[in-house]
């Protein structure tokens, strides 16, 4: 079932993100690459969220999903609360884009957060602040 979730993926996001136990970052840091994606199967509306760290457990703060709801990634400088109100904004109605624009509207550390967010129509919302380390993106 995940193999035909990935393959024809509607949407997907690939977050990079330093050590997300880190407060500050230095130019002369090693960074610890963290990588998520959200996915939905267009023929069978099926959707995913997965995590890749060398955190320890990092599956429990960024991944989070509820079945005919959508999903939602969020990591560095993880807002774990991002996970249960981004699918609680989903559920009420609003679209991907809606329920992130409202996440990131009062979050005094949405410069340092990345977050996307899949909707069960598919839509996408991506977000990654601008203090981001300068190899943090989304796709």
């Amino acid at each position: 079932m995940l193999r035909n979730l990935l393959l024809p993926l509607l949407a997907w996001l690939l977050l990079v993100c330093p050590a997300a136990a880190q407060s500050i970052y230095s130019a002369t840091d090693p960074l610890a690459h963290t990588f998520s994606i959200v996915a939905r199967d267009p023929k069978t509306g099926e959707m995913a969220v997965a995590v890749q760290s060398h955190w320890f457990s990092v599956g429990t703060s960024v991944s989070w999903g509820e079945a005919g709801v959508g999903v939602v990634a969020t990591q560095s400088f993880t807002n774990k609360s991002f996970g249960l109100r981004g699918l609680a904004l989903l559920k009420s109605g609003k679209s991907a884009q809606q329920a992130l624009d409202e996440l990131l509207a009062n979050d005094e550390g949405r410069d340092v957060r990345q977050v996307a967010i899949l909707d069960n129509q598919g839509r996408v919302a991506t977000h990654t602040g601008k203090k981001c380390v300068d190899m943090a993106g989304h796709q």
